[in-house]
């Protein structure tokens, strides 16, 4: 077995334990539930789970993750609704859609509890609903910085292959792409849905249709995998500039057999452990860092693949 097969093998292990919790946490009696918008299908989320293990384990305070099985918002409400009622000292969580999520998290200021917006959301949305702060990347200014990028390498149009149109926050990736090549989006941005086949022929068709196409952007895995199919399929495969958001095995692979340009490493693994720190040094001695912290967007290229490779799917 390879080292990159054994560690994403023990991120699969940490994925399906339904809580995660820290040696010599009752001594402290402090307990942090992460809530993220994530279905369990989607292993990127693995690196979170890891990272709140992992700060839980070193702070000596117990962690629990939580999620919608099926990503679905409105469920996600529910979630955080129900981690309020059991009284944890602090909250983590995404915010993936502000309308549904601000009455829920807002609610759990107001009883008293600490909360870090982490993943998904703005600092300003952080501060609307009384967060303590935001750890995470901008999504909006990360797509204008690889659309900045893609326009210095000669990019002019592009497709956006968008796997959960529902969310907000992954469609302002599209946007501040578009916004960087100094393009309008348009119907640049493909609502792909989950299913790798659909993507891999949504993206195939997409294709078909707008030979013109210059690039492709993908917005993770669950559309970064399946639209590399589509290219090995179709033959375009280290033809088209590719980009992507995230990384995992198959962006890994991609990146360095030349079929991915670039991966934006929004560093999953910081966004969670950061805030259990965080949040454990400010109960215990009241420090809190004055800034948000922005966990993105870093470029991961062909020549700066050696940590993520050693550490894909545990920590990056």
């Amino acid at each position: 077995m390879t080292s990159l097969t054994k560690k994403l093998a023990l991120a699969a292990v940490v994925a399906v334990t339904p809580l995660i919790a820290a040696t010599g946490a009752a001594a402290e009696g402090e307990k942090y539930i992460l809530v993220s918008h994530a279905p369990d299908s989607d292993s990127w989320w693995n690196t979170i789970k890891n990272g709140i293990a992992l700060a839980g384990d070193q702070m000596g305070v117990e962690v629990e993750y939580r999620n919608p099985p099926t990503g679905d918002i409105a469920d996600m409400a529910r979630i955080i609704e129900q981690a309020t009622a059991s009284g944890p000292n602090g909250i983590i969580t995404t915010l993936a859609d502000y309308d549904v999520l601000k009455g829920p998290i807002t609610a759990a200021v107001d009883s008293g509890i600490d909360v870090i917006i982490m993943n998904t959301g703005t600092p300003d949305q952080a501060r609307e609903v009384g967060a303590l702060m935001y750890v995470g990347q901008p999504e909006y200014d990360a797509g204008l910085a690889a659309g900045q990028r893609a326009k210095g390498d000669g990019i002019a149009s592009f497709l956006c292959v968008n796997h959960s149109i529902q969310q907000p926050t992954l469609a302002e990736r599209c946007q501040g792409f578009a916004d960087g090549l100094g393009v309008e989006l348009g119907n640049s941005m493909l609502d792909s849905g989950t299913d790798p086949a659909e993507v891999k022929n949504k993206v195939l068709a997409y294709l078909s249709a707008n030979p013109e196409t210059d690039a492709i952007l993908t917005l993770g895995p669950v559309s970064a995998d399946p639209t590399v199919a589509a290219l090995n399929e179709n033959g375009m495969a280290g033809d088209i500039y590719f980009g992507t958001f995230d990384l995992g095995e198959e962006i890994v692979k991609g990146i360095k057999d030349g079929t991915i340009n670039w991966g934006i490493d929004q560093q999953p693994f910081l966004q969670a452990y950061l805030p259990v720190v965080i949040l454990t040094n400010y109960h215990r001695y009241g420090v809190l860092p004055g800034n948000n912290i922005n966990s993105g967007p870093g470029f991961v290229t062909a020549d700066g693949l050696t940590k993520v490779e050693e550490f894909a799917g545990e920590y990056r």
